[in-house]
């Protein structure tokens, strides 16, 4: 029955695929949806950008975490049974400290990770409920972006969604409302959202950010033309492509590019679609926007959530809220 599952929503994303590199590579200037970079290999890659020094955003939310994971749980359950669902979950690395915060309040939680990659949410299923006790795993392969669909909760249950990771810095502020519009009309009154959002600082600090030293990042943002060879019958050469980082101070977002180092002729086979690109034409693969304070509560109460709490580390690079509904 779940290979069955799995199978339907790889094909539908299989078309989502499709439709995204025709669209997006026939426009001008020309773009792809930071979620093709999650196929398999994408996700263990960005598993080691996590791990990166350069990397901040991931130990300094783990860390905000990992200290307030039991306020976290409480507040959300606020006295009433609670299942926890995740969108973008991945390999779920940080949700661990909130699930034991569940299990410690309540003995057993249900726990929904929800994510493009059926890998990914495969080796996170098999891994918690390895290692956690009290931790049932029911997994949905789905584009949360397009819908959210959960399992129906318990008469009296509570629902906490984890937002987590900055993951909403990669959407269009406009975009981002709806998304978040998104996740309230699939809650109850009561339910909570806990969204991470990553902080304006110092340009040099995001740039390293996104364009380490050991090139992971290069690596990450190439493998969508790899994922686009091997899906869509596609011949990019990714290292014809260079991996660009820019800071847009006016639009506060860190922008990710692949550049044409030469003029190229690419063919898409499965599209019938043949590209021509010129030396020095980008496809812009990813914006990562900062926030500032008060601009991720305001996007929290347009989507119909009251901030109820917020945690952020000492240096306020990095801020976790919670925000429930009506």
């Amino acid at each position: 029955m779940t290979t069955t599952i799995f199978s339907t929503a790889e094909e539908r994303i299989a078309d989502q695929v499709a439709r995204a590199a025709q669209e997006g590579l026939s426009a001008r200037p020309r773009h792809l949806p930071p979620w093709l970079f999650y196929d398999e290999a994408g996700s263990r890659l960005f598993e080691q950008i996590t791990r990166l020094p350069e990397y901040y955003l991931t130990r300094t939310e783990r860390a905000i975490l990992n200290a307030h994971a039991g306020q976290i749980i409480a507040l959300a359950a606020a006295g009433q049974p609670l299942r926890i669902a995740e969108i973008g979950a991945g390999s779920a690395d940080k949700t661990r400290p909130l699930l034991a915060a569940a299990v410690h309040l309540q003995g057993a939680v249900i726990y929904e990770p929800v994510d493009v990659s059926a890998s990914a949410i495969a080796v996170a299923q098999q891994r918690i409920e390895e290692e956690m006790a009290g931790v049932t795993v029911a997994p949905h392969t789905e584009d949360y972006t397009a819908r959210l669909e959960l399992d129906p909760a318990l008469p009296g249950e509570r629902r906490l969604v984890l937002y987590i990771g900055s993951s909403i810095g990669n959407f269009e502020p406009d975009d981002a409302a709806r998304l978040l519009a998104k996740v309230r009309a699939a809650l109850a009154p009561g339910d909570t959202l806990l969204l991470g959002v990553d902080m304006v600082k110092e340009a040099s600090a995001l740039l390293a950010a996104y364009d380490d030293a050991a090139g992971v990042t290069a690596a990450f943002n190439r493998n969508i033309l790899v994922r686009l060879n091997r899906e869509l019958g596609a011949d990019f050469r990714p290292q014809s492509f260079a991996h660009r980082a820019l800071w847009n101070q006016a639009a506060s977002r860190i922008e990710m590019h692949l550049e044409s180092l030469d003029p190229q002729t690419v063919h898409l086979r499965a599209l019938d679609q043949r590209l021509e690109f010129t030396a020095g034409e980008r496809i812009h693969t990813e914006n990562s926007y900062k926030y500032r304070p008060g601009q991720a509560e305001a996007l929290l109460a347009h989507a119909g959530f009251c901030t109820v709490a917020a945690w952020t580390d000492s240096a306020a690079t990095f801020t976790v809220l919670l925000g429930r509904t009506a």
